[in-house]
């Protein structure tokens, strides 16, 4: 599955409509049919009161074709129209010729009747969202903008249903300036749009389905399209590294964790557990020795190896102790609690110097560590992934966490291609990008995930998959859905506000064994 933006999606109508044949009036009947089978499927009564709320472009015209056929299936809504019906063209006209022809009833927004429709809404027990859609460029104006002001009082009192894209929300950035609809469902075509992942869009959405209307999804290799994928319950089990039934510990991997400080002892352990409750044979501990007796307590199944320390964290020549030590290791995870600390930058030189094929986890503050010798990495042979949240990509690229925020898709394509690695942007919606360009993009993961420990958990992840055998895509793809699933699932049992690093590496185990 792909994420698509406005242009891409005319580009897939235009395709289908002249080169396949399909008139745009057929997609837009089987997009309200869609539609309508959703509507039918989201409420338990046989007779919902149903609104819907009509603009005057192509999403209106997908309201014109809902209402008629709620009408065939024994229903009554309400549609209103919230645009001059002299002004609507091409197949939005077309159907709401057809529902008119029907002597189907139909409200046309007047200023004088705003309190009509408030009342109607309050009555509602569905409110269908079909006023803008795909086609939103800057503030929504009035008196739109009061329609969904108006509609947005009921958020969770009714079940509010956006037609492609909530009214408001722009398909290619997820930015709303002004009002969006705040949807409980989107029911979008063809692919979900980029929007649902970016910037705002992810509070507006609510959740979402992507429906087929008859545009064929190879239409995407036929036109040669550049669009980032989705990763799917598919994709990320298909990614997870086959396990022998006749392995033992030294066929699924040695990882090291390198990390810890005498600030932040936990984040390494979480990695260290991470990585062996999600399969790697064994798992190494390299941390300051200072810290070792209270690791020790806490990490009983991973082995220790306490190298130098000079006030709480790695002294300088920790690396000349672990260099001989290296080849024994499949992966290295580097950074989970490490600090920033005089020399660090060095420290970072030199191991990278005594590295020599060994896939690469960078994270936490050994990113900061490395920000000012990026050009380092392209001449090392193993395969490096970085896995940055957005205050960490700023730093990275000395730009503020707003502009990282407010492109991520292609701030990730472009520093990994430049610096020829994997890069997993962080965020409520995670983004990867491979050194070629591609981009997957995560729709799991919530707020259940915003607690210190998260990310190491996830690091362990990928280290594990890494060691393993897996590539540093499908290893990212993998450890990223399942880290966001655990949380989502863990959720449900302890709350949004009571999970723990743990209790995420249980929720990944259990989803192990479910896939």
């Amino acid at each position: 599955m792909f994420a698509a933006g406005q242009k891409e999606m005319q580009k897939m109508d235009q395709y289908t409509i002249e080169k396949i044949g399909l008139p745009g009036v057929v997609l837009m009947e089987n997009a309200g049919a869609r539609l309508v089978e959703e509507i039918l499927k989201s409420t338990t009564s046989s007779n919902p009161k149903v609104i819907v709320l009509a603009g005057g472009g192509n999403n209106g015209g997908d309201g014109f074709v809902i209402a008629r056929r709620l009408f065939d299936h024994g229903l009554h809504p309400k549609l209103w129209l919230l645009a001059d019906p002299e002004r609507i063209k091409g197949d939005a006209k077309l159907h709401l010729d057809i529902y008119l022809n029907r002597g189907l009833p139909l409200i046309q927004l007047q200023k004088n009747n705003m309190n009509t429709l408030q009342v109607e809404l309050c009555q509602a027990d569905i409110i269908i969202d079909a006023i803008l859609g795909t086609g939103v460029n800057g503030p929504v104006r009035e008196p739109l903008k009061d329609v969904i002001s108006l509609v947005n009082t009921y958020e969770g009192k009714k079940i509010i249903i956006s037609v492609d894209i909530p009214s408001g929300v722009s398909s290619n950035t997820g930015k709303v300036e002004g009002e969006a609809i705040k949807a409980s469902k989107t029911i979008t075509f063809v692919f979900p749009k980029k929007g649902f992942f970016l910037n705002e869009g992810p509070q507006h959405i609510g959740e979402w389905k992507a429906v087929d209307i008859s545009v064929p999804p190879t239409i995407v290799k036929d036109l040669e399209l550049d669009l980032p994928k989705i990763i799917t319950e598919h994709r990320a089990k298909a990614a997870i590294p086959i396990r022998s039934k006749h392995g033992h510990k030294g066929t699924f991997g040695h990882v090291l964790i390198l990390g810890g400080s005498r600030q932040y002892v936990g984040a390494p352990i979480f990695s260290a557990k991470s990585a062996l409750h999600s399969g790697a044979g064994l798992a190494t501990l390299a941390i300051p020795e200072t810290i070792y007796p209270m690791a020790a307590a806490q990490n009983p199944e991973s082995l220790l190896l306490p190298l130098s320390a000079e006030d709480g964290h790695f002294a300088e020549g920790a690396i000349d102790e672990l260099g001989p030590l290296l080849h024994q290791f499949d992966c290295v995870a580097v950074g989970p609690g490490i600090s920033i600390f005089p020399n660090g930058e060095e420290w970072m030189n030199a191991l990278f110097s005594n590295l020599t094929n060994h896939p690469v986890v960078i994270d936490a503050d050994a990113l900061y560590l490395i920000r000012n010798q990026m050009d380092m990495l392209k001449n090392y042979k193993g395969q490096v992934i970085m896995t940055p949240h957005p205050g960490e990509m700023s730093k990275l690229l000395n730009i503020s966490v707003k502009e990282v925020e407010e492109n991520r898709l292609e701030i990730a394509r472009q520093f990994a291609k430049e610096h020829s690695i994997y890069l997993l942007l962080k965020g409520h919606r995670s983004v990867i990008a491979a050194p070629s360009g591609e981009l997957y993009i995560n729709p799991h993961g919530h707020d259940a995930l915003g607690k210190g420990g998260s990310g190491d958990v996830l690091t362990g992840l990928i280290a594990s998959f890494l060691a393993q055998g897996a590539p540093p895509l499908n290893a990212l793809i993998s450890a990223s859905y399942l880290h966001a699933r655990a949380g989502e699932e863990k959720a449900k049992e302890l709350s949004r506000y009571g999970v723990m690093p743990f209790d995420i590496i249980d929720g990944v185990k259990r989803l192990l064994n479910e896939l």
